[in-house]
Formats: C-alpha cells, structure tokens, sequence
C-alpha cells in the first residue's frame, strides 16, 4: 500500500522497521523487536497493531510452520476485531475486507506444510470465499494465485513450502 498514514502511529512504525530489518536479513533481531513489541501491546490491545504484528511476525518464522501458524491464528482474531474505522485512522483507502483472504491463504499454507490438509481445506476455502474483498491490482492478483497455488498443493498433499511463499531472508 502506497497511501501515507493519515495519523501517526508509533507502534505501526516500529512494526514496520522490524519487518524492514527482518527482510533485510535480520530475522533473529526482527522476532525479538516484534515479540517485545506483543508484551507492550498485549493480546486484548489495538487489533491494527496485533493484526500487522502477527501478520509479519509469522512470516518471519518460514522455516517454523507451527510457530508461523500461531502468529497466523493471532493475525486472523485480532482481524476479527478489527474495524474499518481503525484500518482508515493508519491508512485512508486500504479496505479491511482484503485482510481476510490473505490471512486465511496464511492459515491453509500453514495447515498444509503440517500435513493437517483438512484444517487447510478448510481455510483456503475461506480465503476463496472473501476474495472478492481483494484489490483488483498486483496484491489482489497475488493472493488470488497463492489461493490457486496452495488449494493444488492441499489437493496433492504436498508439504513441502512454496517458493512462492513469503519468506525471511536465509
């Protein structure tokens, strides 16, 4: 998203260096920074920060997928909570609709590098049914061919990650 906050927020910014220390190749450090920001912001905080935090903080974890899948739980109930009021207070124009696909693209990829292909049926079937809330622009053709990508995969029974998938730097 290219919009520019509308408020500043100082928890969004320090989520977002993490993540641009994480890809940067400083993952250890960039779990660190995120997990200390969870403490601060606690499990019942803001659900922007909780969502963007988990969100990231799974992607991180690549190489894990059951830590990644409980970040991803966490990502998809602080959505949950989430209002489109609070997603237009950080970024005017960015649609809490198209977080819920991509969430449960996450949950499914998760479920599936596990070998819990029902669990993960069961969540790309999701991510399918809230597509129509994606973008129609380079994100939202993204998700939707990681939807097709990881609904193949759970139909093969393919474990294996995704060279598409998200990734921390090695």
């Amino acid at each position: 998203m290219t919009t520019a906050p509308a408020t500043p927020d100082p928890i969004m910014d320090a989520i977002g260096r993490a993540v641009t220390e994480g890809r940067a190749g400083g993952t250890a450090a960039a779990r660190r920074t995120l997990r200390g920001l969870w403490a601060e912001i606690g499990a019942a905080g803001d659900p922007l920060h909780r969502c963007t935090l988990a969100h990231y903080l799974a992607d991180l974890y690549d190489d894990a997928p059951a830590q990644a899948l409980a970040w991803n739980v966490r990502a998809l109930d602080a959505a949950e909570a989430l209002t489109q009021q609070r997603v237009a207070e950080h970024h005017a124009g960015v649609a809490v609709a198209g977080f819920a696909p991509s969430l449960h693209l996450n949950l499914a990829d998760d479920y599936r590098r596990l070998g819990a292909f029902d669990a993960a049926a069961e969540h790309i079937e999701a991510a399918r049914e809230h597509a129509p809330g994606l973008p129609d622009d380079a994100y939202g053709d993204m998700i939707r061919g990681a939807v097709r990508e990881v609904a193949d995969a759970i139909a093969r029974r393919d474990r294996a990650k995704r060279p598409t998938a998200p990734a921390a730097p090695a």
